[in-house]
């Protein structure tokens, strides 16, 4: 008897599974890899990162031996970059890095880590990142390709000595291609700035204004000579006429304005510094920046992350 209700059960369960499959199996769908892939390509042409990211990854959840595993991780990390989500990007280049992948994106997973380190304000971490890079190949192409960045990476700090030693490392066969020649010369204008001295500018205050009118500010220094002038002009009024109290209330406060006035004159000489180094750097990036590749398969722009 209880046989007879499990062989009943059983082809009552078989049946039901069938009846099932009839019933739905039209509505399956069937993922493909060409088509999934190029469905998250779209995502990335069309600058919709985060989807593409979803769908790079449901690629890599279902493929994950595909030969394109190794672009659609990489595309992961250039799509968080693009959406400006560092940290992720930085996480998304480290797995590329330590996943068993082609040569070329390990390298392009290195200089990966190195822009995001670069955007999260860590240029010295990016520094670092290229460094390990450089000391885990062997092909001289790519160790230049890494001492150009590193030298453009110490001239965003403003290190020009350790940038141009960067620079003069390549060989020799990969000058002409980085046009290091003229590079080298665009940088030696460096020392041809037209700087301020911070301590002339504070020495120049102690008439109120003159900081200020040295470091090109001639706005600040009427301001600056105009609030000193009249603060002084009433504390003598107030002592001539024996208000001692009032002038002396006015004499601190003018002590005060008078002190900011030779500090903020020693500012704007640093400012005017740091814009003048600013607009250098602008400069070489206009005219001396060029597009290079790391790898066979992958082309990183100078020119859009540096």
């Amino acid at each position: 008897m209880i046989k007879r209700l499990g062989v009943v059960a059983l082809v009552l369960g078989w049946g039901l599974s069938l009846g099932l499959t009839c019933a739905f199996g039209q509505d399956a769908v069937t993922i493909r890899a060409d088509e999934q892939f190029a469905f998250a390509e779209s995502y990335y042409e069309r600058e919709e990162y985060y989807r593409a990211i979803s769908e790079y990854e449901r690629f890599l959840h279902f493929f994950p031996q595909d030969p394109r595993s190794d672009r659609a991780m990489y595309r992961i990390g250039e799509s968080y970059l693009k959406g400006n989500r560092h940290q992720q990007a930085l996480a998304a280049f480290r797995r590329l890095a330590d996943a068993y992948t082609h040569a070329d994106f390990r390298i392009k997973a290195y200089c990966g880590m190195a822009e995001a380190h670069k955007r999260l304000g860590r240029p010295e971490k990016a520094v670092s990142t290229l460094e390990t890079l450089k000391n885990r190949v062997e092909d001289r192409d790519v160790i230049d390709d890494v001492l150009y960045r590193q030298g453009w990476l110490y001239l965003e700090m403003k290190d020009w000595e350790r940038a141009q030693k960067h620079f003069d490392a390549i060989s020799p066969s990969n000058r002409r291609k980085y046009r290091l020649k003229q590079l080298s010369e665009e940088i030696n204008k460096h020392g041809a700035l037209q700087v301020k001295n911070p301590k002339v500018a504070g020495c120049l205050a102690i008439l109120p204004g003159g900081g200020h009118l040295y470091c090109g500010r001639h706005r600040d220094a009427l301001i600056a000579f105009a609030l000193n002038g009249a603060m002084i002009w009433a504390a003598y009024e107030a002592f001539e006429n024996d208000h001692e109290v009032l002038g002396g209330i006015i004499t601190f406060f003018e002590l005060g304005l008078y002190s900011g006035n030779i500090y903020s004159a020693v500012n704007c000489a640093h400012k005017y510094n740091r814009n003048q180094e600013k607009d250098f750097l602008h400069y070489l990036k206009q005219h001396s920046v060029l597009k290079a590749s790391l790898g066979r398969d992958v082309v990183v722009s100078y020119s859009l992350t540096f």
